[in-house]
């Protein structure tokens, strides 16, 4: 995988997703879209399925929700981190931070990414 040719497609709403993605941009040189602004239909992306979770292309090879995490942390050099993301632990995992962005823990995960980014 290289890295020229990773593309993130983050909803940009989510602070979260803001925090998390510059943490990840601290190692690894990826381009990043917000999916309500860029062009999806260069990916042959839809809306509602970048409303319902992050999508990474790598090498022309679409990664979806907890898969993409698993990809990303795969590349920034975190092989632990994304061996969990790269099951069905990962997959509980993605779905319950997706479902609850704004509950205490994910705002204090936020916090902290934002502090060390």
């Amino acid at each position: 995988m290289t890295l020229q040719q990773t593309i993130i497609i983050f909803d940009g709403d989510c602070r979260f997703c803001q925090a998390s993605l510059k943490w990840l941009q601290k190692s690894l040189l990826v381009e990043a879209q917000a999916f309500q602004k860029g062009n999806l239909a260069q990916y042959s992306l839809t809306r509602p399925e970048c409303e319902k979770e992050v999508i990474a292309i790598n090498n022309s090879v679409i990664y979806r929700g907890a898969k993409a995490v698993a990809m990303l942390l795969k590349l920034r050099g975190n092989p632990i981190l994304a061996k969990i993301f790269d099951s069905k632990m990962g997959d509980s995992g993605y779905r319950w931070v997706a479902a609850h962005r704004n509950s205490l823990p994910i705002k204090t995960l936020t916090l902290i990414l934002e502090r060390i980014s």
